[in-house]
């Protein structure tokens, strides 16, 4: 039956893990298992079995919290998780550290704020994100609430949920479950949906399966650029495998946003690859098929022809960190998370400082595609309170940090995720603090730019849409990407191959130098790498940096992962 398999079986059993089939089936329910891949090794050596533990997502579209909802979950992370909460790049938040006795609970009590973990991973529609700003007009709430409409609608209908973290009934009538949508086998691979408007491509709406770009005239909305192909999973030495940004194809109305982005999802469904899930994204079925060929099929899906997409003005990212006027007389305060980590960890509280804002000043929150937070619907007179309160906890603000700084990303990589070939999040900062130092050698200090580290090539902190990109490679070593844009327009290419993670900052260095001494006006970061193109790009460079082949210690470490 949907998604249920042997998974409550196994729930309710003295099993300390799941079989691969169910580890499979969990994946939809919004859980990953894992295990704790710092103490796996002394583990094995103890002929012990490995500390098995879960990561739990929430589905939150839009990223839009209230406080009730948010101190709900900091509670449980201090009950069932490892004590800090994590904003994902998909403005959703996860849970580390959850072990299978409090699996159950952990779901059910994020059910009981209102939120679900169904969807949240799984070969299904995933979290569905939109710009975060919550100025208060019809752009930025139309969006939010496009978001929410969007994943209701996608959400799976299976009773399967209920029934196994809800202690729902069985519903038995006679006729056989079934998915208007996904139908019996679900879709191919994971699918992800971003919306955003020119004015604020904060989401990078292009890394995403299906881009919806909403086109208002004033503060009317005219309808929705469809953008589709997006998606930035590779596999190192596999070159069948790639980055890609999505590609423009129609021009949808208003009233046709939700039967338009269910036709787009059908025809993946039904013709993407179910033979290989490497090559099983819509990405690929886009190439192989052709975008005249897949707008032919959605418009048979919608039953009418679909018009070119619109001229619409260029990207723009906006800065969020800080104070910004809602345009109802409150005001907002981006907050920087570094790695969107929310922990207390020596002398920085976070999580103890933001549980008493909110409980003190009860502000709306929405999680940010750069992992970091929204404090919203803030009264003018509560603004120095609620600083005061943040720096009394060590928190730095905008205000404290470069823009390397607040323009950075990372995944969490080790020690919890098993795919993760090196570290990120745990690296973030001191090779973020490293680049910094390069950079104002050179005068560049207040240069904005976008650096996204991930531990694996699988892209989960974009690293393949910023300025530079940084993925991990194997144990300590990183492939170096280059010459994308800041407004996530244009995808990076790999300069080199092997960069040692302590040298990855000096190996930035003559870049750095070039781009300070011949950069044009208000040029970017990457778009002066860009028009240099990687040959020029390549020679700035020590021929033999990033190349040295890893020792034999090495290479088993990669054969161990």
């Amino acid at each position: 039956m949907l998604l249920r398999g042997s998974i409550r079986q196994t729930l309710n059993s003295n099993s300390i893990k799941f079989s691969e089939d169910e580890y499979n089936l969990l994946k939809f329910h919004g859980t990953y298992q894992g295990y704790d891949r710092d103490s796996a090794t002394e583990l094995k050596q103890q002929k012990a079995e490995k500390k098995w533990e879960f990561m739990v997502r929430a589905r939150i579209p839009a990223g839009r919290l209230t406080a009730r909802q948010y101190l709900d979950l900091d509670d449980l992370a201090g009950r069932r998780a490892n004590n800090t909460l994590r904003i994902t790049t998909r403005q959703a938040i996860q849970f580390h550290g959850v072990i299978k006795d409090d699996l159950k609970a952990a779901i059910a009590e994020i059910n009981r704020t209102m939120i679900t973990t169904l969807g949240a991973c799984g070969d299904v529609v995933r979290n569905v994100t939109a710009q975060p700003a919550p100025v208060r007009g019809p752009v930025n709430e139309r969006l939010a609430a496009d978001a929410k409409r969007i994943s209701d609608r996608l959400l799976p209908h299976t009773q399967a949920y209920h029934e196994i973290w809800l202690d729902g009934e069985r519903l038995d009538d006679g006729e056989p479950e079934s998915e208007p949508l996904y139908g019996s086998t679900y879709l191919p691979r994971k699918f992800k949906i971003g919306l955003a408007t020119p004015d604020d491509n904060s989401v990078d709406v292009l890394t995403n399966d299906l881009g919806i770009v909403a086109l208002f005239d004033g503060d009317r909305l005219t309808g929705y650029n469809f953008a589709v192909g997006g998606g930035l999973g590779m596999t190192h030495n596999k070159p069948a495998t790639y980055p890609r940004l999505a590609s423009f194809i129609a021009f949808v109305e208003p009233d046709d946003l939700i039967p338009a982005v269910e036709a787009v999802v059908a025809v993946q469904r039904d013709y993407g690859d179910r033979t290989n899930r490497r090559h099983a994204r819509l990405k690929y079925t886009i190439d192989e098929r052709g975008l005249d060929w897949f707008k032919g099929e959605m418009e048979r899906e919608l039953g009418h022809p679909l018009e070119d997409p619109r001229p619409m003005p260029p990207f723009k990212v906006v800065d969020h960190l800080g104070w910004h006027p809602q345009g109802d007389g409150r005001w907002y305060l981006g907050l920087p998370v570094p790695s969107g980590r929310i922990q207390d960890a020596g002398p920085v509280t976070l999580r103890t400082g933001l549980r008493e804002v909110v409980r003190s000043f009860e502000p709306a929150l929405i999680l940010m595609p750069t992992q970091d937070l929204i404090l919203a619907d803030i009264a003018d007179g509560d603004r120095e309170a609620i600083e005061a309160a943040l720096r009394g906890h060590g928190v730095k603000l905008a205000s404290d940090l470069l823009p390397v700084h607040r323009w950075s990303m990372a995944c969490p990589a080790l020690p919890t995720c098993g795919l993760a070939l090196t570290e990120a999040e745990r690296i973030r900062t001191p090779m973020i603090d490293a680049i910094a130092e390069v950079m104002a050698r050179y005068g560049l200090a207040q240069e904005r730019l976008s650096i996204r580290i991930t531990g694996c090539p699988n892209g989960c902190a974009r690293p393949y849409a910023g300025d530079i990109g940084l993925v991990g490679r194997m144990p300590g070593y990183f492939a170096l990407y280059v010459g994308g844009d800041f407004e996530g327009t244009r995808l990076n290419w790999r300069l080199l191959d092997r960069v040692p993670e302590n040298d990855v900052a000096e190996t930035l260095a003559p870049l750095f130098a070039e781009f300070a001494r011949t950069r044009n006006s208000g040029e970017g970061f990457g778009d002066f790498l860009y028009r240099l193109g990687l040959d020029r790009v390549t020679a700035l460079v020590s021929k033999d940096a990033g190349a040295a082949i890893p020792g034999k210690a090495e290479r088993k470490l990669v054969e161990a992962i």
